[in-house]
């Protein structure tokens, strides 16, 4: 009985795939916090998402925000956000204004070698619907939207210090719809999934290379896959004048 309710169930998963639209994407991101006090920093992102030829820029978004920092474990961020993404169908950019919050804690283990985060975050946004004439938009739609990411980073080996180490990242990351909305009236809106691999020097500095399953669901057309390339440089700085 066990079996053939396992087998059922993978069918039903193949049977939702079989109608999701595949494609492939290369992510470029820069991501920087700066500790400026004991208690305040600030956060700026920079994120390039192509195609998988790198000829078309498909979304394009810039993210700043201020951190509060509870402790050396866990932080308070909020800030806003500027995105911009191709219509493909109308070969036009629509705009996304968005404001965001968010709380992380970080939990060290394995004699401090390896670490997990948790991350809730919840955007406000406010997206430009392109109403079919080149630069005009017929209306702007509001959604509230909650996302939850489990980030993990595994020691691997030292380099040539013990400053210098290589890690194993994997990380999944969901998307939830909160309320009526205009934008996807699904509750679930996507999955981010990641595995990688991680250079770390110094701890001020990680260069990021992995594989990205990205699903999206639609309220107005076919779900897609995007198996992305992902490619990420962080920055965690200390500015305090000690």
């Amino acid at each position: 009985m066990k079996t053939r309710i396992t087998l059922f169930a993978l069918l039903l998963f193949c049977s939702g795939f079989s109608q999701t639209k595949q494609d492939q994407r290369v992510w470029f991101a820069y991501i920087g916090q700066y500790k400026v006090s004991e208690k305040w920093g600030y956060q700026i992102e920079a994120q390039f998402r192509m195609d998988n030829e790198l000829e078309q820029n498909l979304q394009n978004l810039y993210r700043i925000g201020a951190i509060y920092y509870l402790s050396p474990k866990s932080n308070l961020i909020g800030g806003y956000a500027l995105i911009k993404t191709f219509n493909v169908s109308l070969d036009e950019f629509f705009s996304e204004n968005r404001l965001w919050e968010q709380y992380q804690y970080n939990k060290k283990w394995a004699a401090d070698k390896n670490m997990m985060t948790h991350r809730i975050r919840l955007e406000q946004r406010w997206v430009e619907q392109l109403s079919g004439m080149a630069g005009v938009s017929s209306a702007t739609n509001f959604q509230n939207r909650l996302r939850y990411l489990n980030r993990n980073l595994f020691h691997l080996t030292h380099l040539k210090s013990e400053k210098e180490e290589v890690y194993a990242v994997m990380q999944n990351e969901l998307f939830l719809n909160l309320g009526d909305n205009k934008v996807n009236s699904k509750f679930f809106d996507q999955n981010r999934f990641f595995v990688g691999l991680g250079l770390n020097y110094n701890n001020n500095i990680r260069l990021e290379l992995g594989y990205m399953n990205h699903f999206i669901t639609s309220s107005s057309g076919s779900d897609v896959m995007n198996h992305t390339v992902s490619v990420s440089l962080l920055q965690n700085l200390d500015l305090q004048k000690h």
